[in-house]
């Protein structure tokens, strides 16, 4: 009979790094997907390590002020843009327990935001500064860069709590408040239509019914309805899910390609037309929309939106088809007919396209392939955009992203070190068979019990109410690490511990 062995690694951690809620890697239960199969966990958790640390040391500046980080747009005289910021907002808390240093370079990021406002609306960022540090080509806002800002604030509040030099919350329900504005013409949202502006400068005219398809950063936004309590955000992810659905259905039928921007969102969407905002591809799957599957994927992969799902994977069949199986054929731009729009390859591209395949559970070789090939690729040849889109790309394939949970976000409960054991499993060791006994103070509550491998496999799922303790034999499963996962339906609380099976 195999031995299972159970480490409980939460209370350890905590001890290694306490300064931790989630410290990397937390490998967290994804909806239903495939990771890369010729590597082990260890592997994937160690690839995202080298990553890190590579580009950290070639992106992470400690300049301007000695209290201060930027992430270096690495092109001509700009020092960074709020996009770049965001990206390094995302990213550090997501590597806090493997970084030291972590909290003490996200706290440099967030002073030098707070160090370059937008003219307009005063806690959202100033999107491009230059040489000198100072804010260039008017000091207004970049949508996405604001909404990864706050998004990274929130992170950084379920990471380390609020209560230090830094209220993390109160500083991204600031950000939050300034997103949604008062009314339509004020913020990144214009709540006429629900749909997403492109920055803060959108006040009147035309722009205000267009929008950019990788701000459509849906499980951000329902992040944000939790922390600020405005159901407003829950209509802007349905407003995302239904233009997508709409360009696809019209405009890309065969390849559900989305285009880097959209016209009339009011009455007749559409891929905007040539040179609308930044050249001849802006109608069309180019450097904006290239993100799109990372985006729209672990939206799905967090909460499980079948929308998001059925986005996601248009573009992969057609990709995978289009390609013949060759990751050499994956190109940096398409029409949205799928003609080929530029000739070379650019992990800005291959990297998202990456993450949208770990929905296609039907074709691991695939999924195998493109991210043998993003591996491949040397940081020092890169440049900023293609180098981060890759970094974050790998900490979501490798079961690293995650989202603090409404229980975190809402006021109904606190940081989860805090929290009460919502379970116990005995014996440890064993024989195979777990035991799983609920907290009392839940007892006769429903719940959903999910065993998982750590290919994100679900190999056991039960719904049903826990008045007694409750067994599950895994003696016939192969040897390795499985997650069991308890999640209380009622209360949105859920605990994971993870199993060895020896």
């Amino acid at each position: 009979m195999k031995r299972v062995t159970f480490i409980l690694l939460l209370g350890l951690l905590a001890v290694i790094t306490r300064a931790q809620n989630y410290p990397f890697p937390q490998h967290t239960l994804y909806a239903a997907h495939i990771k890369p199969s010729q590597y082990s966990q260890d592997q994937l958790d160690n690839q995202v390590r080298s990553y890190y640390d590579a580009w950290k040391a070639k992106y992470l500046i400690n300049g301007c002020e000695s209290n201060q980080y930027y992430v270096f747009f690495d092109s001509g005289n700009t020092n960074t843009v709020s996009e770049a910021m965001g990206y390094g907002m995302l990213i550090v808390p997501l590597m806090a327990g493997y970084d030291p240093d972590a909290k003490t370079i996200f706290d440099g990021l967030y002073r030098y935001y707070k160090a370059h406002p937008s003219h307009i609306m005063p806690h959202l960022m100033a999107w491009k500064q230059i040489t000198g540090c100072k804010d260039s080509d008017g000091p207004d806002s970049a949508t996405d860069g604001d909404m990864d800002i706050a998004f990274g604030l929130l992170l950084a509040h379920a990471q380390w709590g609020s209560g230090g030099a830094i209220n993390y919350f109160s500083e991204a329900l600031l950000i939050i408040k300034d997103l949604m504005g008062d009314d339509a013409s004020e913020g990144d949202i214009n709540q006429e239509y629900n749909s997403i502006k492109l920055g803060d400068w959108v006040r009147n005219g035309s722009y205000m019914t267009g929008t950019r398809t990788s701000d459509f950063i849906t499980d951000h936004f329902r992040a944000f309805s939790c922390a600020i309590k405005d159901s407003t955000w829950n209509s802007v992810v349905d407003e995302c899910y239904a233009l997508i659905d709409t360009i696809q259905t019209s405009y890309s039928p065969n390849t559900g390609l989305l285009p880097d921007f959209i016209v009339d969102v009011d009455e007749n969407p559409k891929p905007a037309p040539p040179n609308y905002l930044e050249g001849d591809l802006d109608g069309n799957y180019s450097y904006n929309a290239c993100r799109d599957p990372w985006r729209l994927a672990t939206d799905y992969l967090i909460s499980g939106d079948e929308r998001a799902k059925e986005a996601v994977l248009k573009i992969d069949k057609w990709l995978y088809e289009a390609t013949g199986g060759s990751v050499n054929n994956v190109h940096a731009g398409y029409y949205l007919d799928g003609s080929v729009a530029a000739g070379w390859s650019d992990n800005s591209f291959t990297a998202p396209f990456t993450v949208g395949a770990m929905l296609d559970t039907a074709n691991q070789e695939w999924l195998d392939k493109l991210y043998a090939k993003i591996l491949l690729a040397n940081t020092a040849n890169g440049g900023y955009y293609d180098n981060t889109l890759r970094l974050l790309s790998m900490i979501t394939i490798s079961g690293n992203y995650w989202v603090p949970s409404c229980d975190i976000l809402n006021g109904t409960a606190q940081i989860p070190a805090d929290l009460p054991q919502l379970f116990t499993i005995y014996p440890t060791p064993s024989e195979g068979e777990v035991t799983l006994e609920l907290n009392k103070r839940y007892a006769n509550k429903r719940f959903l019990v999910r065993v998982v491998n750590n290919m994100g496999q679900t190999i056991y799922s039960k719904q049903s109410a826990l008045n007694k303790p409750f067994s599950i034999d895994l003696s016939a499963n192969p040897k390795g690490l499985y997650y069991i996962r308890l999640q209380l339906e009622e209360d949105r609380l859920s605990e994971t511990l993870k199993v060895v099976l020896m």
